[in-house]
């Protein structure tokens, strides 16, 4: 089933620094790439009777799905949309998952990719069929438009970062071809949080944000300040999501 890897985590400025565990729950594991069936079980079977408190997701969004190299790890990393099917499985097996792991105490950090879309030369197909056009920018699923990304802040010759040196660039420019999104609009930022409000609605504890250095603070705070509540089925109210960056 693979090994446990254990999650070093910081929290965030805007968020509460305790991670939501439950009274002398204090290790939260990393499930990279499982199934949520499999997750599920875990939690049942073996993470809350040796007293794990949580456990990071893969990302549960829409991905591309690249053949070549043969769906590589990092193909989780290049949304399509925020629909949540992916090869761990559809959405109805996220939310099993989800109420499964509450249930006996383990709670979910769901890896939240929301610097990029998928990379600019991507086409093909995606793990829940949407259509998408990484050319002309088109996500109709989310939806996103060529509206929507950095491509006139950049000012690299490629698009790409070429100097991590300069600031700008490293949080304006494309990541290896990223399609990076223009966290300082309004709407993206609506589209971002209302994704990851959905998640809080379903039961998730907090996320990880990937990719945290190539965005603006200002713009990962104006997300994080939308942020709804934990959902009052596993947590108290007013309790906030836990937030840790990459």
């Amino acid at each position: 089933m693979g090994l446990y890897l254990l999650l070093l985590t910081v929290g965030a400025c805007w968020a509460q620094h305790h991670p939501n565990t439950l009274p002398g729950r204090t290790s939260v594991v990393h499930l990279f790439e499982w199934r949520w069936a499999d997750v599920a079980l875990e939690c049942e079977r073996s993470l809350a009777p040796n007293g794990f408190g949580g456990v990071q997701i893969s990302p549960p969004n829409e991905n591309l799905i690249i053949t070549n190299p043969w769906h590589p790890w990092w193909e989780r990393y290049q949304p399509v949309s925020y629909k949540l099917c992916t090869r761990s499985g559809n959405e109805t097996e996220f939310r099993d998952m989800v109420t499964r792991c509450n249930r006996v105490g383990v709670h979910i950090y769901v890896d939240a990719v929301i610097n990029h879309m998928c990379g600019a030369g991507a086409g093909g197909h995606a793990t829940c069929g949407s259509y998408f056009n990484a050319k002309t920018e088109d996500f109709p699923a989310v939806p996103y438009s060529g509206w929507d990304f950095n491509d006139g802040k950049c000012k690299s010759g490629s698009g790409n970062i070429e100097d991590y040196h300069d600031i700008s660039q490293v949080r304006d420019c494309r990541l290896v071809s990223l399609l990076d999104l223009a966290l300082e609009k309004d709407y993206v930022r609506s589209k971002v949080a209302e994704y990851m409000n959905y998640l809080i609605d379903i039961g998730v504890a907090g996320f990880r944000i990937d990719a945290a250095k190539h965005m603006w603070p200002g713009d990962v705070k104006a997300i994080l300040d939308r942020l709804k509540d934990l959902n009052t089925t596993w947590f108290s109210a007013g309790t906030k999501p836990f937030i840790y960056q990459e």
